[in-house]
């Protein structure tokens, strides 16, 4: 069996599910750590990871009135924590 290698737009349909059912639930902001965004996606950890790509999508996600609340110092680390503010 071919291991699948996680693309943009599976960390964005993730992503964008992980907010939707946020602001389903009617919460004001979530907090997401791109180290659980890709464990939820897949590949995580392994040596092959797309660390950098979930990164950058989530920052993509960004919004004027989103935050980072922790930055790995590469910018691009399992420990990039963003405060997205609810509803989209």
């Amino acid at each position: 069996m071919l291991n699948k290698v996680s693309t943009s737009k599976d960390f964005q349909k993730i992503l964008k599910s992980i907010l939707e059912d946020a602001q389903k639930k009617g919460e004001e902001f979530i907090d997401i750590k791109s180290g659980d965004l890709h464990r939820k996606v897949g590949g995580y950890p392994k040596h092959n990871h797309r660390m950098p790509l979930c990164c950058t999508v989530m920052k993509n996600e960004m919004k004027p009135e989103d935050e980072i609340l922790k930055t790995p110092p590469s910018g691009y680390g399992a420990n990039l924590i963003i405060r997205f503010r609810l509803p989209r």
